[in-house]
């Protein structure tokens, strides 16, 4: 098991003026209400006291620049939150920020051009599959995939706009509701597997910084596959963790958890997703802004590891000063 220390040190100064950012304009925000929330309360918790709960809104820049904040703490998720446009704006306002920069952001969000950087990778495997922008011949771009597939729309978070498809007769459907989110759409072969995810945290101290995996949670959802209902709704997943695999295996998938985070250029934070099938682990995307709710998953993955929700929130606020 990865060793952290139990005294995480607090690299940020207690007075400091922190917003945490939240809500936002994605289909997302109400779960990222709840991570902002719950990341609000732990700062408190924390020594904190200047610390507020910022809901993120198209006059966000003019409530930073008025704020005189020292900090941020990026708790939004999906569409101008997780895609570099508020990093953008942080780094324009010169406000240190957690979690990843612009770059990694803009390209994590994007499943397909993920999959393009991560494919440089030799270590890193991912599903077989194809990118289909809108208006282009749908069946002439997905004639050599085997069903059945997951279409999905390529910047979105969630499961927001994802389909099970079976049928080449089902494809066209699955497609379109893709495209109410996205004009981009990636459609893979789905992986006869089971769902684990892993964390990847950054420590850092005199000696620097480094990057590591939390413990790998698998999860069982009651659904058909892992859905936005199964993702935010207590009591429709069975979490599994540390998930039930080799130690071999184990070290494994944290490996390339790790190499995938540094490949894409992250930093401070973010969960890796994965199917794993005959031990093999297939890498699905990069979250560099992972859910922080009562049922998220990095929470979980933390707890397994002897560090509490406090603990995560300081680690995670630390990256933040890293990164200044």
């Amino acid at each position: 098991m990865q060793k952290v220390k139990n005294d995480i040190t607090a690299k940020v100064k207690k007075d400091s003026k922190i917003a945490v950012l939240c809500g936002g304009m994605s289909s997302e925000k109400e779960v990222s209400m709840r991570s902002g929330k719950g990341c609000f309360d732990a700062l408190k918790r924390l020594g904190y006291e200047n610390a507020e709960l910022v809901v993120v809104d198209k006059d966000i820049a003019l409530k930073l620049k008025a704020g005189h904040f020292d900090y941020a703490f990026n708790a939004l998720h999906g569409k101008y939150g997780e895609d570099g446009c508020i990093q953008g704006i942080l780094e324009i306002l010169q406000i240190p920020y957690t979690g990843c920069g612009v770059m990694s952001s803009s390209l994590c969000m994007n499943k397909e051009f993920t999959k393009r950087i991560l494919s440089t990778n030799p270590d890193i495997i991912m599903a077989k599959s194809a990118f289909v922008r809108k208006g282009d011949d749908l069946f002439a771009k997905t004639k050599d995939l085997t069903y059945p597939l997951f279409v999905k729309p390529v910047c979105e978070g969630s499961s927001f706009g994802m389909t099970k498809v079976d049928r080449v007769e089902d494809l066209k459907a699955a497609y379109e509701t893709a495209l109410k989110y996205n004009n981009d759409v990636l459609i893979e072969e789905f992986i006869d597997g089971f769902f684990v995810t892993v964390g990847v945290l950054e420590d850092s101290d005199a000696n620097g910084a480094r990057n590591f995996a939390t413990e790998i949670l698998e999860i069982r959802p009651k659904t058909e596959w892992y859905d936005f209902e199964a993702k935010y709704t207590s009591g429709m997943s069975e979490f599994i963790c540390p998930a039930n695999l080799s130690d071999d295996v184990t070290q494994n998938v944290k490996d390339i958890a790790v190499k995938a985070f540094e490949t894409a250029g992250c930093r401070g934070v973010s969960r890796i997703d994965f199917m794993m099938k005959d031990d093999v682990p297939y890498l699905l995307e990069i979250n560099t802004s992972p859910g922080m709710t009562a049922t998220s998953d990095l929470p979980a993955q933390a707890k397994a590891m002897n560090i509490s929700y406090d603990e995560l929130v300081q680690i995670i606020l630390n990256s933040a000063d890293t990164n200044k």
